[in-house]
């Protein structure tokens, strides 16, 4: 049986797995890009690849902290400098990257569309890393509600819970499945980048009503408008390159 959350000794010292996995998705992700990036001819300059890796990874150091902030409003007085920085959400990373590259993009006058190379790394980047975050049980808010469904774990608190950790494991490898081996060749560049994006997102928002959250405004969370920013933008833009069609 786990015990969660799940550690491991090394020399003499605990560790969280958690920590471990969160380092090992950034650095199995970045190889997996620069794979990719080897066996294609890109687009998009060395220099100019840079600086939209540097405005993504900016925009989603801010953009996860503000999000998850916002997942609590009640508290949002009682937070200090050093819980805003700890604090972060996937969600919001991933909004305030999409900002963070359109951004830098439009002070590079880079007209290209750049997201497509990394949509496989990011989905095994994000599996790697919501392994660890069900190797945390509660002590990570990424825990479901108390379920009767049969799938439920008791996740360290002696409650059964949806596991919605293990929900986003096995929806992403099936996303990985198909964008792994459905052919895009015909699609424009970005396309593929805005389809994941769109699926995403759409998880994202319907997975939150399995877990406890606090509403920011209408009836929605934090991670739940952050979805509907992302999901309606790209809907609307498949709406009209298919109208366009």
């Amino acid at each position: 049986m786990i015990q969660f959350p799940v550690q491991f000794s090394f020399l003499g010292t605990n560790f969280y797995l958690h920590n471990v996995l969160e380092f090992l998705a950034f650095f199995v992700g970045m190889r997996i890009y620069y794979y990719k990036k080897s066996k294609i001819t890109d687009q998009i300059s060395n220099q100019h690849r840079l600086w939209i890796l540097i405005g993504a990874m900016i925009g989603a150091l801010i953009g996860s902290r503000v999000v998850a902030l916002l997942e609590n409003p009640s508290t949002i007085g009682q937070q200090t400098w050093l819980t805003f920085y700890q604090n972060k959400t996937v969600a919001g990373g991933f909004l305030g990257g999409i900002f963070g590259v359109e951004l830098v993009k439009k002070i590079i006058n880079e007209k290209q569309n750049s997201g497509d190379l990394y949509v496989i790394p990011m989905i095994v980047a994000l599996i790697i890393g919501r392994i660890g975050c069900f190797s945390m049980g509660v002590a990570e808010p990424t825990f479901g509600n108390k379920t009767t469904f049969f799938m439920g774990l008791n996740l360290g608190d002696g409650i059964l819970r949806h596991p919605t950790s293990l929900y986003e494991i096995i929806y992403l490898l099936l996303l990985l499945l198909f964008f792994s081996t459905y052919r895009f060749n015909q699609w424009p560049h970005g396309n593929v980048f805005k389809l994941w994006m769109s699926l995403y997102f759409l998880y994202r928002f319907v997975i939150e009503y399995l877990k406890p959250h606090e509403v920011l405004g209408l009836g929605f969370s934090s991670i739940q408008w952050c979805s509907i920013i992302i999901f309606t933008h790209y809907t609307i833009y498949y709406l009209l390159y298919f109208y366009k069609k």
